[in-house]
């Protein structure tokens, strides 16, 4: 798929099914104005029984490059492959689309681990915990369980509703995580310096994530890639506890800064982040009014 976008303002978006709810344009938007750089970042609607085409098609349409969203990262690697790098093809998942500067091809890479990584370290200066619990088996989940078993160190025990998901997962990505049936969440919340929600339990439309937090540490790190609500009802029960808690925002806006270099040139940096993360919050304040 070699890139044939018309010269002029550099155009970007994301795709998903649903994607009116992204932020992503907002991030990417305003740090364009920051930088000064000419270029659009738009949603593109796309359902899943046309991904395969319009990823085709992508330069054509205009684009020089796109996130992928719900529910199509894996499908993404599949049409994508082998125009995949090292961290896409790891994950069989993508979440960002560039142009290879050397051939001109589009690729796939993801940035999903990268960015929650980077979040907790800024997030927890000095976190160094052993074991971490992840709820859900999900396209995010594959990132951060990579991410916390082969650049964190750490022993992941894994915690979903299907187990046979669950392994599955750990099965075809090659990770070492033990999995637990939702049942033994106590017993792998014992002793554990990290819980990650990657479930979408405690969205705004969605149930509560109702679990009891008392086995766990308290010294423990509560992150919930969940971020509308901003707080939710699992980190708020975190905090009552005195836990230490990350939001689901600043995974969001790390996993865009490598995209942004790609396409548009400009470097993030954490002043850009926080620029953008005080416009979303105020965007999701007037949301809820």
């Amino acid at each position: 798929m070699t890139d044939t976008s018309p010269s002029g303002p550099k155009k970007v978006c994301v795709i998903g099914w649903p994607v009116e709810h992204s932020r992503s344009p907002l991030i990417h938007n305003t740090w364009l104005a920051r930088h000064h750089i000419e270029g659009e970042y738009t949603r593109l609607a796309v359902s899943p029984d046309e991904l395969a085409d319009t990823l085709r098609y992508l330069p054509t349409l205009g684009f020089r490059g796109a996130n992928i969203t719900v529910p199509h990262k894996e499908a993404a690697f599949e049409a994508l492959t082998p125009f995949v790098d090292e961290p896409a093809a790891r994950l069989e998942a993508v979440n960002t689309i560039y142009r290879d500067a050397h051939t001109g091809e589009m690729r796939g890479t993801n940035t999903d681990g990268a960015g929650f990584w980077t979040h907790l370290k800024q997030s927890v200066p000095g976190f160094n915990g052993k074991t971490a619990v992840v709820l859900g088996a999900g396209g995010a989940a594959r990132a951060i369980v990579d991410v916390l078993e082969n650049e964190a160190g750490m022993s992941v025990r894994l915690v979903n509703r299907t187990v046979a998901r669950a392994a599955d997962m750990v099965a075809a990505l090659d990770l070492k995580a033990t999995v637990y049936d939702w049942r033994h969440l106590p017993g792998a919340l014992e002793g554990a310096d990290l819980l990650v929600n990657t479930t979408s339990l405690g969205m705004t439309g969605e149930p509560p994530l109702e679990i009891d937090l008392a086995p766990l540490p308290a010294t423990a790190v509560v992150y919930d890639i969940v971020y509308v609500p901003l707080e939710t009802p699992l980190l708020a029960q975190a905090r009552a506890r005195g836990l230490k808690t990350v939001d689901g925002l600043g995974m969001l806006l790390w996993q865009a800064a490598p995209g942004f270099a790609r396409w548009f040139g400009g470097e993030v940096d954490a002043d850009d982040v926080a620029a953008a993360r005080t416009l979303i919050e105020a965007d999701l304040k007037k949301e809820r009014s």
